[in-house]
């Protein structure tokens, strides 16, 4: 991302750390921005150019203080998208009869947790 728009990799991670620039993780804890973020910093560079400070880029994009609930979310999603992924690696190495006996052990309310943090997952 840095060589498609010019600002260096700690740029990058100071405009995502004040919240100027949103981006999901992968399982492996990359960090994925979509073309938006980078139109979104070819934007802040030129109302830097223009003299604007990062606080008026910011009140310019109505981007509040990430709060601590966001950040605990953003975490949670993170951690749940690694257990999904290591859950995913570990079922592929069972044959189908170890799969029948783990499925037969997950209880309703199991299930219904499972359920719910997929739809977290998929917001």
């Amino acid at each position: 991302m840095a060589a498609q728009t010019g600002v260096t990799k700690r740029t990058i991670d100071y405009y995502t750390n004040l919240g100027l620039l949103l981006m999901e993780r992968s399982a492996s804890n990359y960090r994925y921005y979509d073309r938006a973020m980078v139109e979104r910093i070819h934007w802040i560079e030129e109302q830097k150019a223009d003299g604007k400070s990062l606080e008026e880029i910011r009140r310019m994009l109505n981007v509040e203080e990430p709060i601590a609930e966001e950040v605990d979310v953003q975490e949670i999603r993170l951690q749940m998208k690694k257990l999904e992924h290591d859950v995913a690696k570990l079922m592929g190495q069972l044959d189908e009869k170890e799969k029948q006996k783990i499925r037969k052990k997950v209880s309703p309310e199991s299930v219904a947790l499972m359920q719910s943090l997929l739809l977290l997952l998929n917001n």
